[in-house]
C-alpha cells in the first residue's frame, strides 16, 4: 500500500529555517516525479516544488524560489524541502505528494497527484 508521511513542522519566527521530510512507502517512491504543495487557511492548494529524479530537474513556484530547496534520497525512501528565510505568508499545511497522472506541465494542479500525505503544519512569527 503507498503510503506518504510528512514531518519536520512546527513554528518558527520570520528569517528562520525548517526541514521537512516525506517519507515514502510502497511503490510511491519509485514515482519518478515527487512535490510539495501547501495550503493555508481559507486557500487553495498552492504548489511549491517538484523534482524529477531523473536527471535531477527541480520546479519551483515563484514565491519560495531562491529560498527554498528540494532534494530526495533514494537510500532512505525520503524527499525533502529545506525552507530558508521564512516568511509569515509560507505559513500553511505542507503536503507531499506523488504519482503524477499527466504531464510534467500539470505538476502545478493538486488534481494530477495520485498520492497524498496527512500534511505536516509550518506556522512563521512575525
Amino acid at each position: 500500500q503507498e503510503q506518504l508521511v510528512e514531518s519536520g513542522g512546527g513554528l518558527v519566527q520570520a528569517g528562520g529555517s525548517l526541514r521537512l521530510s516525506c517519507v515514502a512507502s510502497g511503490s510511491t517512491f519509485s514515482s519518478s516525479r515527487m512535490t510539495w504543495f501547501r495550503q493555508a487557511p481559507g486557500k487553495e492548494h498552492e504548489f511549491v516544488s517538484a523534482i524529477i529524479w531523473s536527471g535531477g530537474i527541480t520546479y519551483y513556484a515563484d514565491s519560495v524560489k531562491g529560498r527554498f530547496t528540494i532534494s530526495r534520497d533514494n537510500a532512505k525512501n525520503t524527499m525533502y524541502l529545506q525552507m530558508n528565510s521564512l516568511k509569515p505568508e509560507d505559513t500553511a499545511v505542507y503536503y507531499c505528494a506523488a504519482g503524477l497522472m499527466g504531464g510534467i506541465a500539470t505538476r502545478t494542479s493538486p488534481a494530477s497527484w495520485k498520492y497524498w500525505g496527512q500534511g505536516t503544519q509550518v506556522t512563521v512569527s512575525s
